[in-house]
């Protein structure tokens, strides 16, 4: 597995990332309110009232009436801010805030939200199609998370982007390299079945919503395949140093052709 850890890509057209902040935040505070033993009941419920049920869309099966909350239309979305564990949880945000703010970028606000949510409901959509198990609830981001990561890798392939790779260890890669593994990764595994407790049909329908989306809203003007890298104000605003051999020869025979700064340095080329 290949976990980002960093990608030094600054916001061009947003000053903050609210739509990924506030989807983090959503996530984390319904994963908290399921997570005491003592609630344990409750986060059965929330499961049953908001996961996605592929055989409540069909109207295969019906819950009890203290159960039908919210139409089974409705968890097209809402399963997508419930999670199982920590793990599942902790990897969706990751990738959620090393990603998101970049493509909220190149959207605006209100055009990422309703990407997002899009990308969540096509995820289910395809796990609608091709799951074996009509009754078992799908919770989890991934859905919405797959169309994310498809829209950075196309917006972004050039990025340098630091993963954590096999036995822990941090690498830095153009952005493309470990994007396109992940997304192909996701293809095998719905063709082979090898992750039964994964719907990797979500994941998959979240890829193939994200990348056609991604054509149309993001803004004018914005490139796909960008190879102008933004670099983070901190990197920007990092002194050049001075090297003092330059010093000394420039108090000896004045200005030189070579004592001109060095040009600053850009991610990802």
């Amino acid at each position: 597995m290949l976990i980002p850890l960093h990608d030094a890509n600054a916001l061009r057209h947003i000053r903050t990332p609210v739509v990924t902040r506030l989807l983090i935040l959503a996530n984390i505070a319904v994963y908290l309110l399921m997570l005491p033993d003592g609630l344990a009941a409750l986060a059965d419920r929330l499961v049953l009232l908001f996961g996605f049920i592929p055989a409540l869309v069909t109207h295969a099966a019906v819950l009890p009436p203290d159960l039908q909350l919210v139409p089974p239309e409705i968890t097209f979305v809402t399963y997508a801010f419930l999670h199982g564990s920590i793990s599942h949880i902790g990897i969706n945000m990751i990738f959620l805030y090393i990603f998101g703010d970049n493509v909220e970028d190149a959207m605006g606000h209100g055009k990422f939200l309703f990407f997002y949510l899009a990308c969540a409901a096509a995820g289910a959509g395809l796990h609608l199609i091709l799951t074996g198990q009509p009754e078992a609830p799908l919770i989890g981001a991934s859905g919405a998370i797959s169309g994310v990561v498809i829209a950075y890798a196309l917006l972004h392939p050039h990025v340098r982007l630091w993963v954590l790779v096999l036995f822990g260890i941090p690498v830095p890669l153009p952005a493309f390299i470990p994007l396109v593994f992940w997304i192909g990764q996701q293809f095998f595994e719905l063709v082979t079945g090898l992750g039964d407790s994964v719907s990797f049909a979500a994941h998959v329908g979240g890829i193939v919503a994200g990348g056609l989306l991604v054509l149309v809203l993001r803004r004018p003007g914005v490139p796909l395949f960008d190879r102008d890298i933004a670099r983070s104000r901190a990197a920007a605003d990092e002194p050049v140093p001075v090297q003092p051999w330059r010093r000394i020869q420039n108090d000896k025979k004045g200005p030189s052709s070579d004592d001109s700064p060095p040009p600053a340095t850009r991610w990802g080329r």
